[in-house]
C-alpha cells in the first residue's frame, strides 16, 4: 500500500498541504475531493513519488521509493502527457516498448473503447475523449499496482464518462490501488467507498 502521513508541503512560503494522511490499499478506490487550490494535484504528485514533500512521510510497500513501474497517472489533461509527434499506437504500447514485450493492441482497446482506426493517427488528430481513452489504454498495457487519477472525466462526454468509471472500477476489481482526484461527487460516490476531503483552510 501507499502510505502518506502528517504530509506538508509549501510552494514560496504558500501552504499547499498541511498534515495530511492517506492510504491507497490495493483492490480498493480512494477518492479525494476539495475545491480548487487546496492541494489534490500536489497530492497525487507527493503519491507519486514526484513531490518530496516539507515534512511528513511516505511509504510505498513499506519501501522508501516506489518501484519502477509500479505507479501510472491518469492525467486531467491529456495532451500535456502525451508527445505530439507520436501515434497513439505508440504512445499506447510505450511501456511494452520500454521492457520489449509483445502485446495485443487490439484487445486492449476493445477493453477501452479505442476504435482501432485511431491508432494510425496523432493526438492532434483525436478528440480529448479518444486521447483519455489511449493514455488509459497505456495503462492496461503498464499494468502498476497502483493508479492516481486527476479528474479522469472532466474531458469526458457522458458516455465516455460512464465507460472509463466502469473500467477503473474494474482495475480496482483485479487488484489495483486507485485514488481518484475529483470536483465531481457523483464520480466519487461512484468509484470509492472511502474519500478524503481536502479543506480550503488547508491552502493560503
Amino acid at each position: 500500500m501507499i502510505e502518506a502521513r502528517n504530509v506538508c508541503v509549501t510552494y514560496d512560503d504558500t501552504a499547499v498541504l498541511q498534515q495530511v494522511s492517506v492510504t491507497i490499499t490495493p483492490g480498493t478506490t480512494t477518492g479525494i475531493t476539495g475545491p480548487s487550490g487546496v492541494g489534490k494535484t500536489t497530492l497525487l504528485g507527493v503519491l507519486a513519488g514526484l513531490v518530496q514533500p516539507d515534512t511528513g512521510t511516505v511509504t510505498w510497500d513499506e519501501q522508501a521509493r516506489p518501484s519502477r513501474g509500479s505507479i501510472a497517472l491518469l492525467a486531467q489533461h491529456p495532451r500535456l502527457v502525451c508527445n505530439p509527434r507520436w501515434t497513439l499506437a505508440a504512445i499506447v504500447a510505450e511501456p511494452a516498448t520500454i521492457h520489449r514485450e509483445a502485446i495485443d493492441l487490439e484487445t486492449v482497446c476493445d477493453r477501452v473503447g479505442l476504435d482501432t482506426a485511431l491508432l494510425k493517427r496523432f493526438p492532434a488528430q483525436v478528440s480529448d475523449g479518444q486521447l483519455q481513452r489511449a493514455c488509459l489504454a497505456r495503462i492496461l498495457v503498464q499494468r502498476p499496482l497502483y493508479i492516481l487519477c486527476d479528474e479522469p472525466t472532466s474531458m469526458l462526454d457522458p458516455i465516455a464518462t460512464r465507460d472509463v468509471m466502469r473500467l477503473l472500477t474494474a482495475l480496482a476489481a483485479d487488484g489495483a490501488g486507485l485514488a481518484v482526484v475529483s470536483h465531481d461527487r457523483a464520480v466519487i460516490d461512484t468509484l470509492a467507498p472511502e474519500h478524503l476531503e481536502l479543506r480550503a483552510h488547508i491552502a493560503s
